[in-house]
């Protein structure tokens, strides 16, 4: 069972703007990294998105569901919360 996860995010305002960065890393033009320092309307934006190493209850309910459940490598969402549209990235599981 996984008690924790390395994950990095991109935070967009609207759907819409998450669903347009998420084709855009889709087309491989430009890492993760690079599109969160880009779009990411996170301070953690400035780190590549990069949130580091966290267990259950340290992130909101949805964020913290898609980031568990998610396959490590995958980008998924958006993920909708109270803060905006999350695009997630699994870095690592353990």
């Amino acid at each position: 069972m996984t008690k924790e996860v390395h994950a990095a995010h991109i935070l967009c305002k609207t759907e819409k703007k998450a669903l347009e960065v998420k084709e855009l890393l889709a087309s491989g033009q430009e890492s993760f990294a690079q599109m969160a320092r880009k779009y990411s309307q996170c301070p953690s934006g400035k780190s590549g998105g990069d949130l580091g190493w966290f267990g259950k209850g340290r992130m909101v309910p949805e964020f913290e569901k898609a980031a568990f459940e998610g396959e490590k490598g995958k980008i998924i969402g958006p993920v909708k919360s109270q803060f905006g549209y999350h695009l997630i990235r699994v870095l690592d599981k353990k």
